[in-house]
């Protein structure tokens, strides 16, 4: 098998190369590629006798991200899923960031890492982009062929450039499923930088059309794209939404104070704002615990918590939040009885440099950012101890939903998020949040929201009344009814 397998190295490496100067030479010329691509299918072929079967792969499941897979919860959520149901889990992808607890400590599921290739440094745009294309490829395809005995991988798209042709040589050469978990187009998302017309861009959509069409199964985020993709690349999915597992819940009083002390050592913006009359009592800017009565209750006069979360990519323009909270200043400098606002903007990405720039540029007055970076198992208590959630994602095909929104619904906390074309199979505005399409439609939600706060009877103690009572369904229970049955189907 090893012998096959350096083999299929070369072959692989060769036909690739083929495929993709020949589709980019001929801009897009289909009819030219068909040379190439059938070398590959070739290739496919006269090795395909080589699969491995074995009796005991039917427990064993691939998870693939060819990215970093502590900031990819749903490629973690079906990990853990697929582990509660008795399933050995390999999961591929970059170990940058601190995946979950529940992943690390499960003994079902192995973290198999792989490097982020860079490519070369020097030459031709293209050249550079080429042979990282082929590098990564290399090291995606012997990571897969040396895995024993799994009966299908499961792989998130995007990135698919190159793993969706890798996993589907693989997925052919041992005889197993290849499921494709469609969470956006990463055509769209490259077409943010490039332009929708970059010849890299419309090879990507080429690439991305041709060969996700070879996966046995399709999962998608929302109806949306299920239609759009039967429609534009005759591919059949089934609607996988995002749910909340169950860690995602309205946070007690104790966790909600602790949390806050131990990110006000490092953010002084969650600390008090003035030193406390009773040296017993111990103060955040929200909460106070009192040595006395061991009790933990809310600040009477607190600042609101205003979150949001983001991968601080282009497909989120943050400067619409920082306008709208300029906004803000001076309607509580006009005396409209708004409360003090503390903002905590979480997550890791390219553009975090430059919008702590423009934050750092701010000179407010009763507004308060931060941007921490919360390890797994704080997120949830932060998202549950918030009074209101802000989503800037638009979606680079309009096709995808936030999963930031999906994590606030799951702590009952109501949201503002800025219009795309399918949010409404998400956010219901007027029902359990308000949707915005500037600034100033922003910043007047914020004063309409926050207009009696802390009192729990205004509109935003309506639509968290809302969610409470919406009954909303879990990722285990909606897991269980739509990934599982194409596991156990193919089993018997």
């Amino acid at each position: 098998m090893a012998d096959v397998q350096a083999s299929l190295l070369v072959v692989f490496v060769v036909s690739f190369i083929a495929v993709l100067l020949g589709v980019h030479i001929t801009e897009l010329d289909t009819d030219c590629c068909v040379l190439p691509i059938a070398a590959v299918t070739v290739c496919i072929l006269s090795v395909y006798s080589f699969r491995e079967y074995r009796q005991d792969k039917n427990r064993h499941v691939c998870v693939l991200v060819l990215g970093d897979i502590g900031r990819s919860p749903r490629m973690q959520y079906h990990a853990i899923s697929l582990a509660k149901h008795g399933y050995s889990v390999s999961f591929v992808g970059f170990f940058g960031t601190k995946p979950h607890e529940d992943v690390i400590a499960n003994g079902k599921i192995t973290i198999i890492p792989i490097s982020e290739v860079k490519g070369l440094t020097v030459g031709p745009k293209i050249l550079r982009y080429v042979t990282k294309v082929v590098v990564q490829s290399l090291q995606l395809l012997y990571t897969l062929m040396k895995i024993k005995h799994f009966s299908h991988i499961l792989m998130q798209n995007p990135p698919g450039l190159p793993s969706i042709a890798v996993t589907w040589l693989v997925s052919s050469l041992r005889g197993v499923k290849f499921i494709i978990d469609w969470h956006n187009y990463g055509y769209t998302i490259m077409a943010l930088t490039h332009g929708q017309r970059h010849p890299i861009v419309r090879v990507a959509k080429w690439y991305e059309k041709f060969f996700g069409r070879f996966s046995n199964y399709n999962l998608c985020v929302t109806k949306a794209m299920k239609e759009d993709l039967l429609k534009n690349w005759s591919i059949t999915a089934t609607t996988l939404y995002d749910k909340p597992p169950l860690l995602f819940k309205e946070t007690p009083l104790e966790p909600q104070h602790e949390l806050f002390m131990k990110m006000a050592k490092v953010y002084p913006q969650l600390q008090p704002s003035g030193e406390p009359t009773d040296e017993e009592v111990e103060l955040t800017a929200f909460t106070q615990h009192s040595g006395n009565t061991g009790t933990v209750s809310l600040v009477a006069k607190r600042p609101a918590l205003l979150l949001s979360s983001t991968s601080w990519t282009e497909d989120e323009d943050f400067s619409i939040l920082l306008k709208a909270l300029e906004y803000y200043e001076e309607f509580v400098n006009t005396g409209e009885g708004l409360p003090e606002l503390i903002c905590v903007i979480t997550g890791k990405g390219p553009q975090k440099e430059y919008y702590k720039k423009l934050i750092d540029s701010k000179s407010f007055q009763h507004v308060k950012i931060c941007t921490p970076w919360l390890e797994a198992e704080d997120y949830p208590l932060l998202l549950g101890s918030a009074d209101l959630g802000v989503c800037l994602h638009k979606s680079s095909s309009g096709l995808d939903l936030p999963m930031k929104v999906v994590d606030m619904f799951g702590c009952c906390l109501p949201v503002c998020a800025i219009h795309f074309e399918c949010l409404h199979e998400l956010v219901k505005h007027e029902e359990n949040g308000l949707i915005f399409q500037d600034s100033n439609e922003l910043a007047t939600q914020l004063k309409l929201l926050l207009c009696d706060f802390p009192s729990s009877e205004g509109k935003l103690g309506l639509f968290r009344r809302n969610l409470r009572a919406s009954g909303q369904q879990r990722w285990d229970e909606n897991w269980d009814q739509t990934v599982l049955p194409i596991l156990t189907a193919d089993s018997r």
